[in-house]
């Protein structure tokens, strides 16, 4: 079977699940039952099929798990949003659709992607303005104590979202032309590998952009994912182990600093460390989350059985249910296997995203699709990580599941640069098999 049917095929069950939870929640909250589900399963798939045809046309050899993988958990989300508020959800499937229409224009203008690296330092630069946005005032907005937002007029959305992809594709640039030189002129000191002083400087600059925007924008969410990223990405480049030990150690002295001498660094840190101290304020979020998840148990009370809000209220009882502790009202409601489903459902974006990178015959296409993974994943990763209290709490979305137009957006824009590289290096290999000069089974 072709990739692109294998792509098709794995469409279906998704929509049948989005239909199947459309399904259960108006059987929760009204005792007759319509054709609304139906309606809105078949416009999902119908929207689906519009992106499989594309994508079979501009990108036949492309993986043909990930669009299916990320429809998935786009499907988990609009039924968990629509629970909570329908009109949130006609919101989050209008995003969606935006997503797609950007996913689409991607591909189109970027199918030669190598351009990319010619603009790097423009991409750089646009990338750290998108990251100081929400500062300048008059824009910038300030969201539970960090500065995520940007507002001009009825333009809204979180700058951070976009930059991410911008200092990846920096980043990846950057490292396929000086990994080299990390390389080369490295010394063994007790043991540890360190690279040459004079090239130490690109860690030295991110981990200080990491630790400025742990400051100065107050992103601790962001801070780590990027950071993480861009040790990934050091490690596949070198393949040293000791540049990430190295790496790690800077960021963990320098959040340990942080932690003690800014306010709200020290803050989160205190909230995460012993929420019952505050349990009616700073506290109350991450707690309130704990409970949820407790509550769920193994199978979860089902959808549309947990409490968002106080009976008889309008007061949140599990706050910003909608975004930030998405995945606690997961585990509330499809308890403990439905959100190890979601968790496996990222673990196998994250396989076939490092599946694409190992296939990649090219050191920037290794590279980009290597940090584009490791930046989704890290992502998802710390808000689950903050909920279930494993790191402090954050305002990071839980992609293609949290509501939020940027994060959607944004991330089907990285989905379409991973379909892009590997595409191209699918297509290469297949076009080897057929010349005789090697072998590989296909992915």
């Amino acid at each position: 079977m072709s990739a692109r049917n294998r792509e098709l095929f794995a469409l279906v069950p998704v929509a049948l699940l989005l239909t199947a939870g459309f399904t259960a929640v108006f059987a929760q909250e009204s005792s007759q039952l319509d054709n609304l589900s139906l309606i809105y399963g078949a416009y999902f798939f119908a929207v689906c099929l519009a992106t499989h045809i594309y994508l079979r046309i501009r990108l036949p050899f492309a993986d043909p798990y990930l669009f299916p993988l990320a429809a998935l958990l786009m499907a988990f989300g609009l039924v968990m949003i629509y629970r909570i508020d329908a009109s949130l959800a006609r919101d989050q499937a209008n995003w969606f659709v935006l997503g797609l229409v950007l996913f689409a224009l991607t591909i189109q203008f970027l199918r030669d992607y190598d351009v990319l690296e010619r603009y790097r330092y423009t991409i750089a630069v646009v990338g750290l303005l998108l990251l100081l946005a929400p500062r300048l005032p008059g824009i910038g907005q300030q969201v539970n104590g960090a500065y995520l937002g940007v507002k001009a007029g009825p333009l809204a959305f979180q700058p951070a979202e976009f930059s991410k992809i911008c200092l990846v594709v920096f980043l990846a640039s950057y490292l396929r032309e000086h990994r080299e030189v990390l390389i080369v002129g490295a010394r063994r000191v007790l043991g540890v590998t360190l690279p040459p002083l004079k090239h130490f400087g690109p860690m030295l600059v991110v981990w200080g952009a990491s630790m400025f925007m742990l400051v100065f924008i107050r992103d601790l969410g962001s801070s780590l994912m990027f950071f993480a990223a861009f040790l990934a990405l050091l490690y596949v480049a070198t393949g040293r182990f000791s540049f990430v030990a190295i790496g790690m150690a800077m960021f963990l002295v320098g959040a340990w600093f942080f932690a003690a001498t800014v306010p709200h660094v020290h803050d989160r840190v205190d909230v995460w460390l012993d929420p019952y101290a505050h349990p009616q304020t700073s506290g109350y979020q991450i707690l309130q989350s704990i409970f949820a998840e407790a509550d769920g148990g193994l199978f979860g009370k089902g959808f549309g059985q947990a409490l968002v809000t106080v009976p008889g209220t309008h007061a949140p009882l599990l706050p910003a249910a909608q975004t930030d502790t998405i995945y606690s009202l997961i585990v509330n409601e499809l308890g403990l296997f439905g959100a190890s489903a979601v968790i496996l459902i990222y673990l196998l974006i994250a396989a076939r995203g490092f599946k694409i990178a190992l296939l990649a015959a090219d050191g920037f296409s290794k590279l980009l699709a290597t940090g584009l993974t490791a930046v989704f994943s890290i992502q998802a990763f710390v808000i689950i990580g903050g909920v279930t209290r494993v790191i402090p709490l954050t305002g990071v979305t839980l992609p293609f599941i949290s509501y939020g137009g940027s994060s959607i957006v944004a991330n089907f824009v990285l989905l379409a640069l991973l379909l892009l590289v590997s595409d191209r290096a699918r297509r290469e290999i297949g076009a080897g098999e057929r010349s005789g000069d090697f072998a590989l089974g296909r992915a």
